[in-house]
């Protein structure tokens, strides 16, 4: 897309933003726990809010952010990992990457997690990952240019039992993910990474 289509969208949609009501933590299944209980954080760009590396963005690498949580609760199954931006103008957020299956005894995850093994929908790490918009495992931020900054949300879920990987599609939707795992999250962290292409 031509850089001065791209901006002239992004003016023209420039107030079609904030889309949190869609959010992933916004289900059914996130009813009793309406509020973040585990800390989620990210050393190497800082508190929830700091601003992303163009290294994390399709600008650079398009590295995923390194993320780290607390040793899990003895309740704790498994972990499942969301990455959201509720910032572009669609109406829903834009699902950047799914991955479930991550055991309960893991307390970050990097790039490096996210290799693509052999297998359809399985990531060398083990863990399995779902659809996103591109069909791809990881989708680096992208905000249309001039479009102001975008929130990436990062979100960490526990789960008092495993997700049924029988019961969903070989690259499950975040839908499905949403409605199998009701009844059995127990807890959850987010972190929020910024990023914005300006003109320049």
């Amino acid at each position: 897309m031509s850089k001065y289509i791209e901006y002239g969208l992004s003016k023209l949609f420039y107030n079609a933003k904030g889309r949190d009501a869609g959010l992933f933590t916004k289900t059914a299944a996130f009813t009793d726990f309406p509020k973040p209980t585990i800390d989620l954080e990210c050393p190497e760009v800082g508190p929830s809010g700091s601003q992303l590396h163009k290294d994390h963005s399709a600008d650079g690498a398009g590295r995923f952010p390194t993320l780290s949580w607390p040793a899990a609760s003895p309740e704790t199954k498994q972990f499942l990992l969301i990455s959201e931006d509720p910032d572009a103008p669609l109406p829903k957020p834009i699902v950047h990457g799914i991955y479930m299956g991550i055991p309960p005894t893991v307390t970050s995850v990097s790039e490096d997690d996210l290799a693509q093994a052999a297998e359809a929908g399985v990531l060398e790490s083990g863990f399995r990952y779902g659809k996103n918009r591109r069909g791809t495992v990881y989708i680096p931020c992208k905000p249309l240019l001039g479009h102001g900054p975008h929130r990436y949300f990062y979100t960490i879920v526990a789960l008092g039992e495993p997700i049924d990987i029988a019961t969903l599609s070989e690259f499950p939707t975040i839908e499905e993910v949403a409605s199998e795992i009701e009844g059995k999250v127990i807890g959850w962290g987010e972190w929020i990474g910024v990023y914005e292409r300006e003109w320049i």
